[in-house]
């Protein structure tokens, strides 16, 4: 089997759902044969470790470990999908506290372990707020961390696709940016439907506020209808984030990345923007919208600047201004 590269990539809670369908789509994809699981939990990540074995991936060298300087060492690329998940009745902020303290020894680990690391991508919530508290940690370049946003959009997509009766892929320009969760701001005046504008499609102001709906609550509705979070869906955009990173095909889905832009107005968040992932790293550009849309984004990135001020609060970053002490890439 030909693998993207044989550099090593750490899947941090892998003995979890996510975690666990992560390493399986990054071995089926063939991203790299070197994998390593960590996981406090050892059962967890054991027994993930044995599926992975039992598939029989060619050439596969699957390592598993509860200890933190083993799956850190040598890492080139790593996804973290290790907080505490989300319940029925929690919104992605009440994991804020305990899943930024885990946010914030994931970065520590990071700058003491593997700070060559190429890329790394967050993926448990508040993401936009635990990947901010682990990039600030790390001392990573900004461009070298994204957290995961495009379920958002994802949803979207498939929420209009279902209503206009077509493929999901005949939907285009379904994007939604700023906070990853209940604060997104959708963007549906750029959306085409088989190559016509939305606009066009004849959908009530009333009917698309439904589907926006739908789309914010598209997390909630996945813990009503299977009893727990999404799994498949967070790992396989993941995975994909970190194979462009890799080199592969660029991921065009916006992702959260670092944004401190005089022009944009938005300064010292991560939040979900245009984005383009490749080799080089996470790239953005400025959201095109109408006005409804971008007071939308405002709102959104004021409330990620609420969120980032309990963080410093509760001591966990350290103000704005003394970032650039812990890491000197801000």
């Amino acid at each position: 089997m030909k693998y993207l590269t044989n550099e090593k990539l750490t899947i941090v809670g892998a003995g979890g759902m996510i975690g666990s369908n992560m390493a399986q789509t990054a071995l089926m994809l063939g991203l790299t044969p070197n994998i390593c699981l960590y996981d406090i939990f050892e059962p967890g990540v054991h027994g993930v470790a044995e599926e992975m074995y039992h598939c029989g991936f060619e050439g596969a060298n699957i390592t598993w470990t509860v200890d933190p300087k083993e799956a850190f060492t040598d890492a080139k690329y790593i996804i973290s999908s290790g907080g505490a998940p989300r319940k029925e009745g929690m919104t992605r902020e009440d994991l804020l506290k305990g899943n930024c303290q885990i946010a914030a020894q994931f970065g520590d680990y990071i700058k003491e372990y593997c700070p060559d690391v190429k890329h790394v991508v967050v993926i448990f919530n508040p993401a936009d707020v635990t990947a901010l508290t682990a990039l600030i940690h790390s001392g990573l370049k900004p461009e070298q961390l994204t957290s995961l946003a495009a379920l958002d959009s994802t949803r979207l997509q498939s929420n209009l696709a279902r209503e206009f009766g077509v493929p999901q892929s005949a939907v285009t320009g379904a994007h939604t940016y700023g906070g990853h969760g209940e604060q997104m701001a959708v963007f549906a005046s750029q959306v085409k439907v088989d190559g016509k504008p939305l606009s066009e499609m004849g959908l009530s102001a009333e009917r698309m506020a439904e589907i926006k709906q739908q789309t914010i609550q598209g997390g909630s509705a996945i813990i009503k209808l299977r009893g727990r979070s999404s799994f498949q869906s967070p790992a396989y955009n993941a995975v994909k984030m970190i194979e462009a990173a890799m080199g592969g095909d660029k991921f065009t889905l916006p992702a959260g990345c670092y944004v401190n832009c005089e022009k944009c107005g938005f300064k010292n968040v991560i939040m979900a923007m245009p984005t383009v992932i490749d080799a080089s790293g996470v790239h953005f550009t400025a959201p095109q919208g109408t006005e409804e849309e971008l007071a939308a984004l405002q709102a959104s990135y004021e409330h990620l600047c609420a969120m980032r001020e309990e963080i410093v609060a509760l001591g966990i970053v350290p103000p704005v201004d003394q970032w650039k002490e812990m890491n000197p890439n801000l």
